[in-house]
């Protein structure tokens, strides 16, 4: 089933991220703005971090807002699980030079073939993983 706000919420990532390449050349890879939000003192960490803390209020404005879907799932984690998830995924962003939305939208859509090469591993990983964690349940 399509739902109208996936739909919007694609069109609006797209559009998000056609507006930094076109006006300044720079990709949208949120590991990049993270980087940057570290250095609030330069012009682009100003706008990092601003993009930073929309992206979490926006978050949870929608889930204050009631709109969050339950996952049919949950996980159950324990803080160290997330934290070594946390840290895998940062380790993994450095190592392939952007993250999954720097090379996933934004590369693949710029027809890089590194970021092909980038999504074509992390996603290999994550359905790997994904069937090793449903077996060992």
């Amino acid at each position: 089933m399509i739902y109208a706000n996936e739909i919007l919420g694609g069109l609006l990532i797209g559009l998000a991220s056609a507006i930094p390449l076109l006006a300044e050349g720079r990709i949208a890879g949120i590991s990049g703005y993270a980087a940057s939000a570290t250095r609030p003192q330069s012009k682009d960490g100003k706008t990092a971090f601003a993009l930073i803390l929309g992206l979490i209020l926006g978050g949870l404005s929608w889930k204050l807002l009631g709109r969050e879907r339950p996952l049919t799932e949950p996980l159950q984690l324990n803080t160290l699980s997330w934290a070594l998830a946390g840290i895998l995924v940062g380790f993994g962003s450095r190592l392939a030079g952007g993250c999954t939305s720097g090379h996933g939208v934004c590369g693949l859509g710029r027809a890089s073939p590194r970021s092909f090469v980038a999504v074509l591993i992390f996603m290999s990983v994550a359905i790997l993983t994904t069937l090793v964690m449903r077996t060992i349940k």
